[in-house]
């Protein structure tokens, strides 16, 4: 049960908050006092050991020192985390209830302790605690293009606030940190180059790209000389995609279509599919393997830019219904590298033959993309965001940024071929060659 002002909600030093359009952020769980002080004893447990210093209004702060976090409103915090867990922790962030003056500083310190954060009884008993994912955002072909919509077609004005003018949406791949915002348009033309030199793309390449975004790599590869299809299932990435093609007079090389990856026909010589296998859905990674095996014509590459987390934090967070998943992206979940090697594996008869990390680099595109997104703050909410949703996306980009900062995320460059023999399985090679022993790849 929940208690919630009528219309827009303020409590002390939280936020505003319009309930018609955030009602789990205006409604604060209704918690028993037990279950709050229990909470609050879980809570300070966790933190008493930290890197940090959280100072709960009216008490002792808690910590060995470091990043603060201010929590405004400990009484209605502990209700949220008590009965929401992370997705509380975001939702309190939301309506305002706690701060950071450093925030990714603070999430980082969180993103380095996740394992340990909740007492290992407690893991054990996920199960019975921890949200569910709603059926609803199964990544069925139909489900796909409702979690898909919503979060890409939100305005491809948003997305131009913070993004360069590439308008490219996934890590960058920089010369060197710090990195300036005029570097990112480069850093990504470098990535992008990069994935389609592993997929040796040029002249008269077939060239099948799973995941459009707003159309750079299929620029990209058509000025190569490739023939494109590309394929989303967005319509406002697919607007300004289609139309950022015929500006560049490319509209006979490059094709982009609505179309869900199973439904793609074809034969192609390369595949390229950049962060999009984390929309894919676990229960359907080997159908998107096994559809890039049936796209590729025999001696064809694929080339995959994919995020990963480590294996363990996979499995106990499988079933998991997070914060991420209720605000930013439904139905998505990353895999992690062994789960993407063995589905392509058992799955499929392509030969993996490079893997390189660069996680660094998107934590650092990240904080590019959060330094912009508050510079552009007064043109986010004449867009009609209100203050909700800037700190929902400023805690979603800070959030993103901890997680590569701590090394819970990292991103991956995948190369897989597949054998000029039709039919021929090849032996497995015990490992992954050509796999970077570092986490920054070269340009």
């Amino acid at each position: 049960m929940r208690t919630a002002d009528p219309g827009t909600a303020r409590h002390g030093h939280t936020a505003a908050v319009d309930s018609s359009r955030w009602p789990d952020v205006a409604a604060v769980p209704r918690a028993s006092r037990s279950r709050t002080a229990v909470t609050e004893a879980v809570v300070r447990r966790a933190l008493r050991g930290l890197p940090l210093l959280v100072r709960f209004a009216g008490s002792d702060p808690v910590g060995r020192g470091g990043p603060l976090i201010e929590v405004h409103d400990p009484d209605r915090f502990h209700a949220r985390v008590g009965t929401h867990g992370l997705v509380g922790f975001g939702e309190s962030y939301m309506a305002g209830e706690w701060d950071a003056p450093d925030l990714v500083a603070a999430l980082t310190v969180l993103a380095a302790h996740a394992a340990e954060l909740v007492p290992a009884p407690l893991q054990r008993l996920r199960g019975l605690w921890a949200l569910r994912h709603p059926h609803h955002e199964r990544n069925t072909p139909d489900g796909s293009r409702a979690n898909i919509s919503r979060h890409y077609d939100l305005s491809n004005d948003l997305f131009a606030l913070f993004l360069d003018d590439t308008l490219t949406y996934s890590s960058a791949l920089f010369r060197g940190f710090p990195a300036g915002g005029d570097l990112l348009a480069a850093a990504q033309h470098r990535k992008i180059d990069r994935l389609l030199d592993l997929a040796d793309v040029g002249e008269g390449t077939r060239l099948l790209e799973i995941g459009t975004g707003w159309g750079e790599l299929a620029l990209g590869a058509a000025a190569r000389g490739a023939r494109v299809t590309s394929l989303t299932l967005s319509r406002e990435q697919q607007a300004l995609a289609r139309e950022r093609v015929a500006a560049a007079g490319l509209g006979d090389r490059v094709r982009i279509e609505l179309c869900d990856y199973r439904e793609a026909r074809g034969e192609y010589d390369a595949v390229v599919s950049v962060e999009m296998i984390e929309a894919v859905g676990a229960e359907f990674w080997s159908e998107y393997f096994r559809t890039l095996d049936a796209r590729l014509a025999p001696g064809g590459r694929a080339a995959l830019q994919a995020i990963t987390m480590p294996h363990d934090r996979m499995l106990a967070t499988r079933s998991t219904f997070t914060w991420i998943h209720k605000y930013v992206f439904p139905g998505g979940f990353i895999p992690s590298t062994r789960a993407i090697e063995e589905t392509v594996r058992d799955h499929t008869g392509l030969r993996p033959a490079r893997r390189d990390g660069f996680g660094a680099h998107y934590a650092e595109t990240l904080r590019l993309w959060r330094e912009r997104f508050t510079e552009n703050s007064d043109a986010v909410h004449a867009l009609g965001f209100d203050e909700t949703f800037r700190r929902l996306w400023t805690f979603y980009l800070a959030y993103s940024e901890a997680g590569f900062r701590s090394g819970y995320l990292d991103v991956q460059q995948y190369l897989f071929t597949k054998d000029r023999m039709p039919g021929v399985r090849p032996a497995s090679t015990g490992g992954m060659p050509g796999t970077a022993r570092r986490r920054d790849v070269g340009p």
